[in-house]
C-alpha cells in the first residue's frame, strides 16, 4: 500500500517507518502537530524530523503551522478530553492529505507511543477514515517503541520529554518540581 505515515517527532516515527517499508509498503510521512508548545519545543521536532527525512531518504510533507492561540482555546473546550481533540484535528488533516493526493490509506506514530491513548487513537481513525471515505492503516507499533528510542539515539535525532501540549508539559514537569520540593522539604524538617 501507498501510506501516509502521520509524524508526531522523529522518535515516534522510526519503528513504524522501518515496520511498514518492511512489510512492504511506500510510506510517506506528514508533519502537522499544531499542538505542540512552546515553540522552541516545535523547532526542536520539525528539525529532528527533518534531520530523519534525509538519514533515512523518508519523504515528508509538512503543514508547518504554529497556532498557539488556536489550538489552546479548542483545547480548554473541554480540558479534560483533550486528547481526543488533538487526535481528531492531525487525523483529519492527515486523512484529508491522503485522499487528495491519491494515498492508499493513512496512519499514524502515535500509535506506537505505551503513553498515547491507544484505543481511542484507532477509533478516532477509523471514523475519520470511514468518513472521508480512504482506509485508516490501523497496526499496533508498541511493541517497537524502545527499538525506536534506541535507534534515535543511534542516529543522534532530538527525543522528546513529554507528548507535546502545554498541559502534558506542565503535567510532566511540574510533578518533577513537586517531588524534588517535597524532598526538599522533607529534609529541613529533620
Amino acid at each position: 500500500m501507498k501510506l501516509l505515515l502521520h509524524v508526531c517527532c522523529a522518535n515516534c516515527a522510526i519503528h513504524p517507518l522501518n515496520m511498514l517499508l518492511d512489510n512492504g509498503h511506500e510510506v510517506f510521512g506528514y508533519w502537522y502537530n499544531p499542538n505542540i508548545h512552546p515553540f522552541t519545543e516545535y523547532q526542536k521536532r520539525l528539525e529532528a524530523v527533518q534531520s530523519l527525512e534525509e538519514k533515512k531518504a523518508f519523504p515528508v510533507f509538512y503543514r508547518d503551522s504554529y497556532d498557539l492561540e488556536k489550538f489552546l482555546k479548542a483545547a480548554i473546550q473541554d480540558v479534560d478530553n483533550r486528547c481526543s481533540f488533538c487526535y481528531k484535528i492531525r487525523l483529519i488533516k492527515t486523512a484529508a492529505y491522503a485522499k487528495e493526493k491519491n494515498f492508499d490509506g493513512f496512519t499514524t506514530t502515535l500509535l506506537v507511543s505505551p503513553h498515547q491513548k491507544h484505543e481511542l487513537i484507532r477509533e478516532i481513525g477509523e471514523k475519520i477514515g470511514s468518513d472521508l471515505g480512504i482506509r485508516f492503516f490501523y497496526q499496533d507499533f508498541r511493541p517497537g517503541f524502545y527499538e525506536g528510542k534506541e535507534e534515535c539515539k543511534k542516529l543522534e535525532l532530538y527525543s522528546q520529554k513529554y507528548c507535546g501540549c502545554i498541559f502534558s508539559e506542565k503535567k510532566r514537569y511540574l510533578k518533577k518540581y513537586q517531588e524534588e520540593d517535597v524532598k526538599k522539604n522533607s529534609k529541613s524538617f529533620y
